[in-house]
């Protein structure tokens, strides 16, 4: 490969910052030390593949969209909902045409394609990674009410009317009638009490 490569060196140096990038919405709801804004985006990956499966859309097609949507927040922040209401977002497609600026063309079009898709949310794999997005807020909103924080009921609620999807919305349901050390009990052939 001849191509200069420096650009997407320097972007992958910036998207590491969004492993420490916290989540700004848990800290109204009291939370000290919420998840990160990578953490996040892995497990909307998770659920991505798996409402798109469920939806007879393309499951990587869709984890690729969530992977990549919230990149944009290693130059914006995670600006919460409120923060919104007097500082209105920049357009994820601007932040992210400034970020592949430089790298290789076939690298960047990419990426400036597949947030295009995201933010214009037209296709079935953007609209799976959308319903990823809120369905994986309103699980953590459910962890972290079991972790005693009870503001965090908001989240859940709110996250869990964003749905759009039959299969997130089932999911939604499903997650809601689980506890969430369920999966433990189950592994260790424990019964739910």
């Amino acid at each position: 490969m001849t191509e200069d490569l420096s650009a997407v060196a320097r972007f992958l140096y910036e998207a590491g910052t969004l492993k420490q990038t916290k989540r700004t919405g848990w800290w109204m709801a009291g939370v000290r030390d919420p998840e990160s804004v990578a953490e996040h985006s892995w497990r909307t990956a998770l659920l991505a593949t798996i409402i798109a499966k469920l939806e007879g859309a393309d499951p990587a097609r869709a984890a690729y969209l969530a992977v990549w949507h919230d990149s944009q927040e290693t130059r914006t922040g995670d600006v919460n909902h409120l923060g919104k209401k007097y500082a209105p977002g920049a357009d994820p497609r601007a932040v992210t045409a400034d970020q592949v600026a430089g790298m290789p063309e076939i690298l960047a079009s990419a990426v400036r394609d597949l947030v295009a898709e995201y933010e214009e949310k037209e296709t079935a794999e953007a609209i799976c990674a959308r319903d990823a997005d809120k369905l994986e807020c309103m699980i953590q909103g459910v962890e972290y009410k079991a972790q005693g924080y009870e503001n965090a009921q908001r989240w859940v609620d709110n996250s869990r009317a964003r749905l759009t999807t039959r299969s997130a919305n089932e999911l939604a349901d499903a997650v809601l009638a689980t506890g969430s050390l369920d999966w433990l009990r189950a592994a260790l052939g424990e019964k739910r009490s």
